[in-house]
């Protein structure tokens, strides 16, 4: 068996329009915090705390580096981020409020078993930046590795646009059309991947089109099909030219459970074998 990792590292650089926030705390930080952390979980009220306070500053209730093995503690990370940061699933209501005249779904709500499945991995990487993926050249993509697509497929729309992932260009990249994740959706797949900053096409591109036209079609049209369509999608994928055949693998993309969000991050995975 291989497991191909499908997902990019949650990181504080790189081009995101506002990137992760972490902080490193190393292992003497650490001990320090384990102590003071052991502190404030004895005793539930103020009174109690201010014993232990004044037990700590004396020395008589306190942990410090020299009481762990090696004078080590723990190492651990702060981050402040949003959902969409890194590889993340975007559920219903993402799109919208409802979805399909029904409350959307939160990502708590998405049934697990929508999230491993069969994969499908169609290949568009010669789509340019900017450009819109049509119903044809998903059909054709379809068709080129002589696949039908059956429910519950989770189908992984491959650009390369992943190799771009630490610089500017990362944000121009081609995107999925609405007509194409509908078509995909009426033949039963729950969950559509794409290894591209988002599922449309990069904000730039969709901006000057609606400047020029006041068109509203032009903004998102693909995230805003789950209004009226359920689905799910996958945006900052990697890897998919790893997966050594167009399908007969698994995919795995359990969302991180946040309460009440319309997103989660995920380490999507392919199986093969």
């Amino acid at each position: 068996m291989q497991i191909i990792d499908l997902s990019l590292p949650l990181k504080g650089y790189g081009p995101e329009p506002d990137p992760p926030k972490i902080k490193y705390i190393n292992h003497k930080m650490g001990a320090l915090l384990l102590g003071l952390g052991a502190l404030l979980c004895k005793g539930n009220s103020l009174v109690s705390h201010l014993k232990n306070f004044s037990l700590y500053l004396s020395g008589k209730y306190r942990l410090s580096a020299k009481d762990f093995p090696d004078k080590l503690g723990i190492a651990l990370e702060e981050i402040k981020t949003d959902t969409h940061a890194g590889t993340h699933l975007d559920a219903p209501w993402h799109f919208g409020p409802t979805s399909e005249d029904k409350p959307a779904k939160t990502i708590g709500e998405i049934p697990l078993e929508w999230c491993y499945h069969d994969g499908v991995r169609l290949d568009l990487r010669h789509k340019k930046a900017g450009e819109v993926i049509t119903v044809e050249e998903i059909k054709t993509a379809v068709e080129g590795i002589n696949y039908r697509i059956k429910p519950d497929d989770i189908v992984l729309v491959m650009t390369g646009w992943d190799k771009f992932a630490n610089s500017k260009q990362y944000l121009n990249h081609p995107g999925m059309s609405a007509e194409a994740t509908l078509w995909l959706i009426s033949q039963g797949v729950k969950i559509i991947g794409i290894d591209t900053f988002g599922f449309d096409r990069g904000w730039a591109a969709m901006f000057d089109d609606y400047i020029k036209t006041k068109d509203k079609k032009y903004l998102w049209p693909a995230h805003f099909v789950g209004r009226a369509k359920e689905y799910c999608h996958i945006e900052k994928m990697a890897n998919l030219d790893k997966i050594p055949q167009p399908y007969g693998f698994k995919v795995i993309c359990f969302p991180i459970n946040i309460e009440k969000a319309g997103a989660g991050w995920v380490r999507a995975v392919a199986i093969i074998g």
